[in-house]
């Protein structure tokens, strides 16, 4: 995401300090919610709030016709099945009628500030194999590789959504002196639990992907699990801490989660 940027100065609000949304057709079945067109944390608090509002009227029953709520950074997708609300709304275009359920729902949320957040500490090891790009991470923001370490480790951070892969989630905003860009040449393959550091932003990889964020370590903790209910260990509006371990306590946490 390389036109983020390290704006930490928004703080939570609720939905009515903003009335511009939009929504946009995405397809014929999926409308977004769009809040700002550049990252803003207040933007994602947002779409967070809204999201999970959403959510809990469809697992209410309350949304007829919608099949999926999904929050992206400062927006938020909903699908839905055209033919329910041509049956529902016969005198309506599907589209059209999913904007006024929407406006309603809109109108109900707009008052509602963020709910306080989950929190989960997230155990990191900043040794050999598993950060192979802190040195390079060092050199680049002008710092030792401790002073990376601490100020990566500093504080609770917003997971701002879970994309790309199920169970990946985006992580941030660090401080700007973290801010550095992507691998010039992405990897064909990172391996699971790796924490990819680009953007103020933090990455932890679910499973082995390819990936171009620089590697500032690893956790020993299942980001996704089909078994698990939730299977997504994070969710957007959490926040994290990490927590630096020894390559002794990475491998005792790792033999636990087996």
């Amino acid at each position: 995401m390389s036109n983020v940027h390290c704006d930490t100065r928004d703080a939570p609000a609720p939905l009515r300090a903003v009335q511009d949304w939009r929504f946009e057709a995405c397809g014929d079945s999926c409308v977004v919610v769009v809040f700002a067109t550049v990252f803003s944390s207040a933007a994602n608090h947002r779409a967070v709030t809204l999201s999970a509002a959403l959510h809990d009227l469809l697992v209410r029953g309350l949304l007829d016709g919608v099949t999926d709520i999904v929050p992206a950074m400062v927006s938020v997708g909903i699908h839905y099945c055209p033919y329910v609300f041509a049956t529902l709304h016969p005198e309506t275009l599907p589209y059209d009628a999913v904007i006024e359920r929407l406006e309603n729902a809109l109108a109900r949320v707009q008052n509602i500030a963020q709910a306080v957040p989950k929190r989960l500490e997230i155990p990191v090891c900043y040794e050999g194999d598993c950060a192979p790009d802190l040195p390079d991470i060092a050199t680049a923001c002008g710092m030792t590789p401790s002073e990376v370490i601490a100020a990566h480790s500093a504080s609770w951070i917003d997971v701002l959504m879970v994309g790309f892969a199920p169970g990946h989630p985006y992580i941030g905003m660090h401080a700007p002196s973290l801010n550095l860009g992507r691998r010039a040449v992405p990897r064909t393959r990172v391996v699971q639990g790796s924490v990819g550091l680009a953007n103020c932003q933090s990455v932890i990889y679910p499973s082995d992907l390819p990936g171009g964020w620089n590697i500032v370590g690893r956790t020993p903790l299942n980001l996704f699990s089909p078994a698990n209910t939730p299977p997504c260990l994070l969710t957007g509006g959490d926040q994290v801490r990490f927590v630096p371990i020894t390559a002794h306590e990475f491998e005792q946490l790792a033999g636990a989660q087996r």
